[in-house]
């Protein structure tokens, strides 16, 4: 059947991160050890999920791979930047997710892969203090020097295609302003009079890799690319955007589960979680303006699954409360705590108890993964602005709410955006429904 109007994945992808911790070195590693065959890439969709095209007796159940052109594994080159100035290899060593035995085999490929200088700006994540920073720079001196980062690596490293992830950590909380971030010639008038208290450095970031041409996807809460100005931005430069936060454990679950309680028809009177990390993630995060940007992400999800509108009876008046703890012996494995009381018939109350033993890098890297490949597919299939079939993959969606839009945070509803997207981008119908 013919692709629609999707470029093939020729030559190489530039996959450039922000941050080079946990999340990318695992992710770096884990792509260069499953190139050797020495591991696997599970929890990944786009080296194992099948998706059912057509019907009947034309049914088939195919691989992402075989349905869209998709970037292979050997084609993939890494760029990083950090505030850190430690390699890949001795970051993986230092975040301590992977055994020694599974790092070792690629530490010549890991060693090659030294972070860039970050674009960085202290009050934004103060409890930071690595020294490879630019220095002295304005905004706007900051995204000149991260484009001419960008070209520079594409051109070294002989890369047709360039996606820019954001895998730093989460920036305070940045209110979305109308003045700044309303249109993009304010933006840009922001930049260019170095306005720090609107424009977080992680917007220097997106504004760069969208100019360059290449997709930019932001895996922590921050307001970033959240905003019509970068919206115009990403329209003008026909580049797609993803964001916001990697769901990797907690919200996972709660956006997998919530459907449970709505479908059987059950009450909720409250869900409260907690969680203990003690990874670099959960040092920013103890931080309170830091952890404000996460609470926001993460309380998100609940509310457009479980709608008091829709059912009175059932979800009025729930209580709905987050927390991070950070607890350094844990380090990478964080430890989700749910504990969710609702009540069944005549209204009597009953409680779940959901622990959560993860490894938050294992699975952000899967996601990590999933994100580069499918936002460097929509670039060549002409999708830009906001990516919603890529929800599935994020804790709080972007969605466009000047428009009272509503994004979709029930995992299955996700599923299915992501399923029809694949499938269209394919030249196959999309034929399922979101109910």
């Amino acid at each position: 059947m013919e692709k629609q109007n999707v470029k093939p994945a020729d030559g190489k992808l530039g996959i450039m991160v922000v941050g080079l911790g946990a999340v990318t070195s695992t992710f770096m590693t884990g792509v260069l050890m499953a190139r050797k065959g020495l591991a696997k890439p599970v929890g990944s969709m786009t080296q194992y999920d099948k998706i059912r095209v057509g019907k009947g007796a034309d049914k088939k159940y195919l691989s992402y791979s075989e349905i869209v052109p998709l970037a292979q594994l050997d084609d993939i080159e890494f760029g990083a930047w950090d505030v850190y100035p430690a390699d890949a290899y001795r970051s993986a060593m230092y975040a301590e997710v992977l055994k020694e035995k599974d790092i070792e085999p690629v530490k010549d490929e890991l060693e090659k892969i030294v972070p860039m200088k970050a674009a960085f700006d202290k009050n934004f994540a103060k409890r930071l203090d690595g020294d490879n920073v630019m220095v002295g720079k304005t905004r706007w001196e900051m995204v000149e020097q991260l484009r001419e980062d960008i070209r520079n690596f594409k051109k070294e490293h002989n890369c047709s295609r360039i996606v820019v992830a954001w895998a730093a950590s989460t920036e305070i909380y940045v209110p979305v302003y109308e003045p700044v971030h309303g249109t993009l010639a304010a933006l840009e008038k922001a930049m260019k009079e170095n306005d720090t208290e609107h424009i977080a450095p992680s917007m220097c970031y997106a504004y760069a890799a969208l100019s360059e041409g290449a997709p930019f996807i932001m895996g922590a809460p921050n307001t970033t690319v959240d905003i019509p100005a970068m919206w115009e931005l990403s329209e003008k430069t026909q580049m797609p955007i993803a964001g916001k936060d990697f769901k990797t454990g907690q919200t996972l679950v709660k956006s997998g589960f919530a459907p449970i309680i709505g479908t059987r028809c059950l009450g909720l009177s409250g869900w409260f979680s907690t969680n203990i990390l003690g990874n670099r993630d959960g040092l920013v995060l103890d931080e309170p303006a830091n952890f404000r940007t996460k609470e926001v992400s993460k309380l998100s999800t609940l509310e457009s699954i479980l709608v008091p509108e829709n059912q009175p009876d059932l979800y009025t008046d729930y209580y709905h409360k987050v927390r991070i703890n950070y607890y350094p012996p844990r380090n990478d494995n964080k430890e989700g705590w749910d504990n969710i009381d609702i009540f069944g018939w005549m209204g009597y109350p009953m409680q779940i108890k959901i622990n959560f033993l993860c490894r938050d890098s294992i699975l952000a890297a899967p996601l990590l993964l999933d994100l580069c490949l499918l936002s460097d597919l929509a670039a060549r299939a002409g999708r830009f602005g906001i990516q919603r079939f890529l929800s599935f993959f994020l804790k709080s969606p972007m969605h466009d709410y000047t428009k009272d839009e509503v994004p979709v945070n029930h995992l299955f509803q996700q599923y299915t955006m992501l399923k029809n997207a694949i499938r269209e981008m394919g030249g196959y119908e999309a034929d399922e429904e979101i109910d």
